[in-house]
C-alpha cells in the first residue's frame, strides 16, 4: 500500500487514516502520549519547565488582581469591581509595571516546580494504568498521578507564592525580591515560607485531581484517538482548569490569608501574632466576612485559570508530540532505504 511507505504520517496525521500493526512504530491506538521509551527525565522536565513558566507568566497580572479582591479588608484605594476595572486602576495609579511585581520569583519558581511536576505526573500515570486498566487510561491513575505530582510541586513553589503574593498586595511595604526574602526570614522565621502548605495541599490536591481527570475525559471525547490537536488541548485545559478554580477558590482564599497575614484584616477580629493552621484560618475568613468571604477573587481566579491551563497543556502536548513525531521519523528512516 502507499500509505504504508510513510509510517509517520499514518500514527500522526489529523485525519482517519490507518495503517496496518506492522508498519506502525508504535501500537496501533496512535498515543503519541506515550512517549518514546529512551526519553528520558530530563526531557519530561524540560517541557514541563517551559510549559510551566508560560503558564505562569502570561496571566501574572490578571493573578495579581485575583491576589487583591481576595483581600478581606482592603484598603479604599484598592476596592475593586472587576478585573477589567481593577487592572486598569492599577496601572492608572501605581504603574504599567506594577501588575508584574513579584514575577521573578514566579518564574524562578515556576520553572523547576513544573518541571518535577509533568515528570513526576506520567511516569506515576503510566505505573498506575498498567496496574489499574491493563496498559488503558484510568481516569482514578490519572487523578491520582496529578495528586502525586502536586505534593512535589508545591514543596518547591510554596516559598515562591508567599513571596509573590506579598509583593502583589496593595502598598506592599518590600522593596524588591530579596528584601522579601530577607525581612519575612528575620521577622517570622523560615517556617513562614511554609505555613500555608498543608493549605495549598488541601487545596491542590483537589484541584488537579479534578483537572487531570476533566482534561483526560475531554480528549477521550474530543480527541479520541489521541493524535497531537492543538484546539482539543486548548479547549480541555481551559475547561479543566476552569472548573477546578471555581470548586477550590475557598481554599484559595485562605491559602492567600496565610501567605500574606494581612494585618488590617487579622487585627480587626483581635487575631496577633502570625495567623497559622488550615482550621483557624477558615474560621478567621468567615469572621471577617461570612460564606461570600470564601469566594472573593472566583472571577478573577477562573479568568487566570481558563487560558493559563490551556497554554499549559497545549505547550506541553505540542512537545510530546514533537518528541514523539522526532522518533518515529529516526524509526522510519532505515525502512525506507531498504
Amino acid at each position: 500500500m502507499e500509505l504504508s511507505s510513510d509510517p509517520v504520517v499514518a500514527a500522526l496525521d489529523m485525519s482517519q487514516v490507518k495503517s496496518k500493526e506492522d508498519d506502525e512504530p508504535f501500537d496501533s491506538d496512535g498515543d503519541y502520549e506515550s512517549l518514546p521509551p529512551h526519553v528520558s527525565v530530563a526531557t519530561h522536565m524540560t517541557a514541563g519547565a517551559v510549559a510551566g513558566i508560560l503558564e505562569h507568566t502570561v496571566m501574572y497580572p490578571v493573578d495579581s488582581v485575583k491576589t487583591r479582591m481576595q483581600s478581606l479588608q482592603p484598603s479604599p484605594n484598592a476596592q475593586y469591581k472587576g478585573v477589567y476595572q481593577a487592572l486598569k486602576r492599577i496601572i492608572q495609579t501605581e504603574g504599567v509595571l506594577r501588575p508584574l511585581r513579584g514575577l521573578n520569583i514566579t518564574m524562578i519558581g515556576a520553572g523547576p516546580a513544573h518541571a518535577i511536576y509533568f515528570a513526576c505526573y506520567e511516569r506515576v500515570k503510566r505505573s498506575l494504568s498498567d496496574v489499574m486498566q491493563s496498559k488503558g487510561n484510568s481516569h482514578l491513575a490519572n487523578g491520582l498521578a496529578g495528586s502525586v505530582a502536586t505534593v512535589l510541586h508545591d514543596a518547591v513553589m510554596n516559598p515562591a507564592e508567599v513571596v509573590k503574593q506579598r509583593m502583589q498586595m496593595y502598598n506592599s511595604p518590600y522593596r524588591g525580591l530579596w528584601d522579601c526574602v530577607q525581612t519575612v526570614t528575620r521577622k517570622e522565621g523560615l517556617g513562614a515560607f511554609y505555613r500555608s502548605y498543608s493549605t495549598q495541599l488541601t487545596m491542590n490536591i483537589p484541584f488537579q485531581a479534578v483537572h487531570f481527570m476533566i482534561y483526560e475525559l475531554m480528549q477521550e471525547q474530543l480527541n479520541p484517538h489521541r493524535h497531537y490537536h492543538p484546539g482539543s488541548h486548548i479547549v480541555s485545559g481551559a475547561a479543566a482548569g476552569a472548573i477546578s478554580a471555581a470548586i477550590t477558590t475557598p481554599l484559595d482564599v485562605c491559602k492567600t490569608l496565610l501567605n500574606t497575614q494581612e494585618n488590617v484584616a487579622l487585627s480587626s477580629v483581635n487575631v496577633s501574632g502570625q495567623l497559622s493552621g488550615m482550621a483557624n484560618t477558615f474560621r478567621t475568613v468567615y469572621r471577617l466576612g461570612g460564606l461570600p468571604a470564601f469566594f472573593k477573587g472566583a472571577q478573577a481566579r477562573i479568568i487566570y485559570q481558563m487560558p493559563s491551563t490551556a497554554i499549559a497543556w497545549s505547550v506541553y502536548e505540542f512537545f510530546k508530540y514533537f518528541l514523539t513525531k522526532q522518533q518515529m521519523e529516526h524509526e522510519a528512516g532505515p525502512r525506507s532505504r531498504k
